[in-house]
């Protein structure tokens, strides 16, 4: 294989499978948000890269060809879900983001849409209901379980609005979740959450993941016949691409909440031992 029918299959496989000029602007509008505001207030290399590996791994699976993959597999597709509400928000939510996106905002678009939003009294008690430790987890396990009811799947991935709707609610709740989990305010602030009540919400969200990942991976029958519907495009037997699915839900995805309790530790240790305050993923300063 030449180098240049490498470069044109890499190309070919960046391009959208199904164009969505939403997922662009947001993911276009995020990057340079973030850009500008690093230029304003730095910001370590670190949260960067983080960061910047997240929003690329939501951009790849949603806008290359790797969302046709998805909906060809079952094993791709849970792939997708593991970096739309896992690993992408999770790197997203650990980098601390919040203070560079908002520093990267224009005056105008601060002063006149984003503060008069974050005043608003509804909005502000529908944040913070949905962000209550355990209303986040057991949302968060409540979508991964409504998307893999097999007639919900089914209608799901033939259905554009739906499947869209599936896809965009994932990375929004994932965000929401881990979020949450990072949402490290300085102790004696009104929202404070005790770190042993997230580690506790973390495994708890484990759990459920290892029982439907489980059963999945070790069905005897096909749940999922849209695929032979769609047509696969993996080399794989439908119960093999059912197994290898059912073993990303279980595994990898019950696996982000060891790495979530091990952030959690490592923060909780050196708050105790430093006394340092940590930082804020939801205020920014202009």
């Amino acid at each position: 294989m030449t180098l240049t029918t490498i470069l044109e299959q890499t190309v070919a496989f960046l391009l959208p499978y199904d164009f969505s000029p939403t997922v662009l602007l947001a993911c276009v509008g995020s990057a340079l948000l973030y850009h500008r505001g690093r230029r304003r207030v730095g910001g370590g290399p670190g949260q960067a890269v983080m960061f910047w590996i997240g929003l690329l791994g939501m951009y790849v699976v949603l806008q290359t060809q790797f969302d046709y993959y998805a909906q060809h597999s079952f094993f791709m597709h849970r792939v997708q879900h593991l970096v739309l509400h896992h690993l992408a928000p999770f790197l997203i939510a650990v980098s601390a983001p919040a203070a560079v996106l908002g520093a990267g905002l224009p005056e105008g678009i601060h002063r006149y849409l984003v503060e008069p939003l974050r005043r608003n009294p509804v909005l502000h008690r529908l944040y913070w209901a949905v962000q209550q430790p355990l209303v986040a987890g057991a949302i968060f396990v409540g979508l991964i379980y409504l998307w893999l009811i097999p007639s919900v799947h089914f209608y799901a991935m033939l259905n554009v609005p739906l499947y869209n709707t599936m896809n965009w609610g994932m990375a929004i709740d994932g965000l929401l979740f881990w979020w949450m989990v990072f949402n490290l305010r300085a102790p004696g602030t009104s929202d404070a959450r005790h770190y042993g009540y997230r580690l506790v919400v973390l495994f708890l969200v484990m759990f459920p993941q290892v029982v439907i990942g489980a059963y999945i991976a070790l069905a005897e029958h096909d749940l999922f016949g849209i695929y032979a519907v769609c047509g696969r495009v993996l080399p794989l037997a439908p119960m093999t691409d059912q197994a290898l699915g059912g073993l990303v839900t279980w595994i990898p995805a019950a696996m982000m909440s060891i790495a979530g309790a091990l952030v959690l530790l490592v923060r909780w240790n050196r708050q105790n031992r430093q006394g340092d305050p940590l930082p804020s993923t939801l205020g920014y300063a202009r």
